[in-house]
């Protein structure tokens, strides 16, 4: 099974962030990023932008209005993610509790992520999907 590992920070988490020798976070970082290769479950991670540098598509209206970041209620932003193959959603908690991330102004958000064999196969625009991911190794 795929979990989704959803990093969260608060400003007072994104405040320490900011204060912390970039090269010494990469070797924390590196280093539980190899110990989840090592045990084969990591499958993606990636870190995401300053909120400040995106935009928001709100669809409440036609057209959607588009709006500069940072978004709304900036209380907690999604700053990245792993995608995590395990077992169990318990051993993707497991990972979690390991996150060099913690401490007061952060927290992991935890999906698991559906996989294409949930959908009805017999879908026209399944079989196209199933079709492009098998053509890109996906599957």
């Amino acid at each position: 099974m795929k979990y989704m590992l959803i990093m969260r920070a608060t400003d007072e988490g994104l405040a320490k962030m900011a204060d912390a020798d970039f090269d010494e976070m990469l070797e924390i970082v590196g280093r539980y990023n190899e110990e989840m290769i090592r045990a084969g479950v990591l499958v993606a991670a990636e870190g995401l932008d300053d909120a400040a540098e995106g935009v928001v598509v709100d669809y409440s209206s036609e057209p959607p209005v588009v709006t500069d970041g940072p978004y709304g209620e900036t209380k907690e932003l999604f700053g990245g993610f792993y995608i995590l193959n395990v077992a169990s959603k318990e051993e993707a908690v497991e990972w979690a509790k390991r996150s060099p991330m913690t401490g007061p102004g952060f927290k992991t958000e935890i999906r698991r992520v559906a996989t294409i064999d949930e959908f009805p196969q017999d879908n026209e625009w399944i079989r196209k999907e199933r079709a492009w991911r098998e053509a890109n190794g996906q599957l």
